[in-house]
């Protein structure tokens, strides 16, 4: 299986796991309490990160998470208008991705999201890129079927040090 393709299954279930968690915390007796509230407003900012690394499995984790925090805090300011409201009067999806009241705070949660999101993809990226190391050790096959050349370090032409 590709990388892009692990990368994708990775971030979708990582969206359904967001989900989950946002309708739990709204279950378990929190419903209505700052915990639901600002919890579901850091959800939110992590959602829509998983769905960027969905479309973009790419995407770098500080790119990401300005994407999603941008995407975030432009939906809460669109809040400021009579749109969001109006729209979510008539439709419940509409009230659950653009909301329907500014509440200040809020920006403050969805940074928060999107902090939490990103160090989390991070993290991911960094025991891949470990464990992708450790089963390959030095002169292994490449991707071409070819030896891999021994890896020297930068700086370092042809094995030397480099003159003054």
């Amino acid at each position: 299986m590709g990388t892009l393709v692990r990368t994708r299954l990775v971030a979708g279930g990582a969206a359904l796991l967001t989900v989950g968690a946002g309708l739990g915390i709204r279950g378990v007796g929190a419903g209505t309490g700052a915990v639901a509230k600002y919890g579901g407003d850091a959800l939110y900012t992590v959602l829509v990160y998983t769905l960027v690394v969905l479309v973009a499995p790419r995407v770098r984790p500080l790119v990401a998470g300005g994407v999603a925090l941008g995407f975030s805090w432009a939906v809460e300011l669109l809040q400021l208008t009579s749109v969001p409201a109006e729209l979510a009067a008539r439709s419940v999806l509409a009230r659950l991705v653009l909301g329907s009241t500014f509440n200040a705070p809020d920006l403050l949660w969805y940074a928060v999201g999107a902090l939490v999101a990103g160090l989390g993809h991070q993290l991911v990226r960094k025991t891949v890129a470990r464990r992708r190391g450790a089963e390959r050790p030095q002169g292994a096959q490449g991707a071409q079927g070819a030896p891999e050349a021994p890896r020297v370090p930068r700086g370092v032409a042809g094995g030397r040090s480099p003159g003054p």
